[in-house]
This record gives C-alpha cells, sequence and structure tokens, in this order.
C-alpha cells in the first residue's frame, strides 16, 4: 500500500564531515526528536519584499527533527525560492526503527512513503501526525550552505517564518498551517533563519 504526504552552533558540522554521514546506514533505533514542532501566530502580520515577491509571514515554527529525506530541486519558480525540501520526522517519526520500515521518496515537492505487506509500522494518523515535507527558503548565504550539508538521518533543528508568498503577477505559495493534514496544499514553506544539525 503507498500514501502520499506534504505532511506532508554547537551542533553544526563541516560540509566535509556532512557528505561522510550522507554515506551512511540506517541509525541505531531510538526517538531522538520527542517534541512536535512549536508554532506561534504573529500578532500582527509581518511583510517583506524581495525582488518580485512579497513575503508574509503567517507564524513563527521551530522544531527538531529526524531528516527522513531530502532533495534538490532545479526548474520553476518555486525552486528559486526553496531549492531544498526537507522531509522530517518527530516523536516516533525520528525513530529509524518506525521510519526504517517506510520506503520514503520525494518528488514533483512531495514526500512520499509505503510500506510491505505486513503493513504501516505505526498508524497511518500518527505517521501524518509526527512528519511533514518543508519546502525551506534559507534566509542567507550561511543558512543555505548548513541546508545543503544536511544529510539523511541527521537530526536537524530549524528555526523560522511559515509564509505565504505573492508573486507581482498574481502568484501565489501558501504554507500549511497545520501538522495534521495530508495532500495539497499541506506542506510546510519556511523561510529558515537558523538551522542546527548533527550527524544520526
Amino acid at each position: 500500500m503507498r500514501t502520499s504526504d506534504c505532511v506532508a552552533g554547537g551542533w553544526l558540522i563541516s560540509a566535509g564531515l556532512a557528505a561522510m554521514a550522507c554515506e551512511g546506514g540506517l541509525p541505531e533505533p531510538g526517538v531522538q526528536a520527542p517534541n512536535d514542532p512549536v508554532q506561534v501566530s504573529l500578532p500582527a502580520p509581518k511583510m517583506e519584499k524581495l525582488g518580485d515577491y512579497e513575503f508574509e509571514a503567517l507564524a513563527t515554527l521551530k522544531l527538531e527533527a529526524r531528516v527522513l529525506g531530502k532533495e534538490r530541486y532545479w526548474f520553476g519558480r518555486e525552486s528559486e525560492l526553496a531549492p531544498y525540501d526537507l522531509a522530517l520526522g518527530w516523536g516516533a517519526m525520528s525513530d529509524s526503527a518506525i521510519y526504517g520500515k517506510l520506503e520514503i521518496e520525494q518528488y514533483g515537492r512531495w514526500y512520499h512513503y509505503r510500506w510491505d505487506a505486513k503493513g504501516p509500522p505505526i498508524p497511518v494518523d500518527e505517521i501524518i501526525r509526527h512528519s511533514g515535507n518543508m519546502h525551506v527558503i534559507p534566509a542567507n548565504g550561511d543558512v543555505k550552505s548548513a541546508l545543503a550539508a544536511v544529510c539523511r538521518h541527521d537530526i536537524v533543528r530549524l528555526e523560522g517564518y511559515l509564509v505565504e508568498i505573492r508573486g507581482s503577477d498574481g502568484w501565489r505559495w501558501r504554507s500549511s498551517l497545520s501538522r495534521q493534514d495530508s495532500g495539497a496544499g499541506s506542506c510546510e514553506v519556511m523561510v529558515v533563519k537558523k538551522v542546527e544539525l548533527r550527524p544520526p
């Protein structure tokens, strides 16, 4: 069976170490990011203009999560803003004994997972509540370099804003504000101001 989900520093390591970490296999079992993301609504709209785009911050977001997957995108206006998608898991989905039983892929700016004939390792609604696909927009060059160093299985801490982006031609890209949704429109669009990571 298959489902699609967009639910879908002391820790900062060098790109060289990150590359080595990317070559590793499944890490030791255990929940490594036990807490849910912390989202706080803003008391007043926060607007920023960048080129032909207007950013409206919808909420602040801080989270610590296991990197279930990372995908680099090259085409489309979304990739100009958010070159990477990170599939992230927290709670049970930060445990390799759980997510290691899922086949996880990313394409088309979606995070997809499937399981074998034995069924999902935890209830599907728990997978949805404890994982998500983040379109990550680096706030500056340092953050972009740090995101480039992120590898699957790493533990990552992100801080920033969930946003709606509007183009001068009427184009819009809006973040989900829920961790319990799935399907179209359920991905997070996040401007990342701070990133910290450590290998598994």
